[in-house]
């Protein structure tokens, strides 16, 4: 009997697609969902695809699959995976190996990783992005665990992975948690790229007084140039759409409160947790979450703010153009750090330019520029953030002029914009030579006797406030 290199557990859209995927590239795929008649939908809608092995227990599961046992899982992240771990594990042997292609929490991959491999087993934290139609024609693949582990794995992972340049999107990330970390922040980039394209259009409309249909347009030349990316591309596409029903266009008649899934908050707590900061994800995820508080949007509606008049601002869309850039490269830039604090914190040893080269393509941020940035860390590894690298200091250099002029139009304007001034401040904040923070140290030594440090000599210090606000050495 035919034997599975691999098997899928979970048919829903994702894990049906991937399964689909491994089929297509004639891997022989095992087949298993708790509803026996999803997986009988499966064969029959697909089964000419290639060799499909369905099963209907765990047990005829794990026996059609050829050693080491490669499982999938493709299930709601939490408890649901758990229970899923639980039921497959105690019939498995060592060697064998458990890969998780959901969106759980780094965490809970490490407690699950270790804890299995005491069992002798192989536990997989894989980030898949790109969606339903990734999986099936070519996701990006971030997969953790063990080296050996993807020694047996790898080779399937990036056979169906997306290719650019002939490269696999797909690599060895690092141990444990290190694959879905790096999803993660995928995610949490992915949250500030969005509210930057969304902040973009919302100025050609009512600063420049532009349709959704022309800002379509300037999109499409966008994507021609350096911002070409995935996400350009179907902005363009959406704002160019008309709303069947009522004539009207498409984004006018969708409501204005976005949902999350809970990834971009993840990556926020974390970078709080590492102490990085990543403003322009956590502004992403801030501006969600006022989209949805709808009533307390209502209660403010009638505040006092500027005559908001719509001003036709000559070269206004190429000052866009270029406050937008800047910004992408800062979220970037914010995002990669926290990946390269991670790495250090937990031992990772993650390859910041492997991380580029494998988002270039199959996943939702894949863009043009990162090439720039995988040959920034290929130049140099330790390079300290992206605003450092000759070619992204060149660019965000050019455009500042252009990025103030849109922060500061959007404030006089009352055109809320926190993406594009969050960035700016970042950017400031890293080139001062001197920040306000020396005032707040001297305000937590007042009231806490919280201590600080001088610029001219070693060691900790206290004022004594109450006192003859004298200096003692802490």
């Amino acid at each position: 009997m035919t034997k599975a290199r691999i098997g899928v557990t979970g048919l829903a859209v994702m894990g049906r697609n991937l399964a689909r995927n491994l089929a297509r590239h004639g891997h022989p795929v095992a087949v298993h969902n708790r509803t026996a008649a999803r997986t009988k939908a499966l064969i029959e809608e697909y089964g000419d695809e290639g060799t499909f092995i369905p099963a209907e227990t765990p047990e005829e599961f794990v026996a059609s699959l050829e050693r080491p046992r490669r499982l999938v899982i493709m299930v709601k992240a939490g408890a649901p995976t758990d229970a899923v771990i639980e039921e497959f594990a105690p019939l498995l042997e060592p060697g064998d190996m458990i890969v998780d292609g959901g969106n759980a929490h780094f965490a809970d991959t490490r407690r699950r990783e270790a804890a299995l491999r005491e069992r002798g087993l192989h536990f997989v934290g894989t980030g898949i992005s790109g969606g339903e139609e990734g999986a099936l024609h070519g996701p990006s693949i971030m997969p953790g665990g063990s080296a050996e582990s993807y020694e047996a794995l790898g080779p399937l992972l990036e056979d169906i992975a997306a290719k650019v340049d002939g490269t696999p999107c797909c690599t060895h990330v690092g141990p444990d948690g290190a694959g879905h970390f790096v999803k993660m922040v995928h995610n949490g980039i992915e949250y500030a790229d969005m509210q930057l394209i969304a902040e973009s259009y919302d100025l050609l409309r009512h600063a420049a007084g532009l349709s959704p249909a022309e800002i379509a347009e300037v999109f499409r030349t966008w994507n021609t140039g350096r911002l070409e990316s995935y996400l350009i591309e179907i902005t363009a596409e959406v704002l160019a759409h008309t709303d069947a029903a009522t004539g009207r266009p498409f984004v006018d008649v969708v409501l204005d409160q976005a949902e999350q899934k809970g990834t971009g908050r993840w990556t926020v707590q974390t970078a709080l947790d590492l102490g990085i900061p990543v403003s322009g994800i956590a502004e992403a995820v801030f501006a969600r979450s006022v989209s949805g508080h709808a009533e307390l949007r209502r209660a403010a509606r009638n505040l006092p703010g500027p005559q908001n008049d719509v001003r036709y601002l000559s070269g206004f869309a190429d000052d866009v153009e270029q406050a937008l850039y800047a910004s992408k490269v800062i979220a970037y830039a914010q995002g990669f750090h926290q990946i390269q604090a991670a790495s250090a914190e937990y031992g990772w040893g993650i390859d910041l330019a492997k991380m580029a080269t494998i988002w270039r393509g199959g996943c939702i941020i894949r863009a043009r520029f990162l090439d720039r940035i995988r040959a920034a860390y290929e130049a140099d590894p330790r390079t300290p953030t992206l605003l450092t690298d000759d070619h992204f200091a060149e660019a965000v250099g050019a455009a500042q002029d252009a990025w103030r002029r849109v922060v500061a139009t959007a404030a006089q304007l009352g055109i809320p914009a926190p993406g594009f001034s969050s960035a700016l401040a970042y950017y400031d904040s890293l080139r001062a030579e001197r920040l306000p923070a020396a005032l707040t140290q001297g305000q937590r030594d007042f009231f806490g006797a919280h201590t600080y440090r001088r610029v001219d000599r070693e060691g900790s210090f206290h004022t004594l406030w109450s006192g003859d606000r004298s200096e003692v050495e802490a």
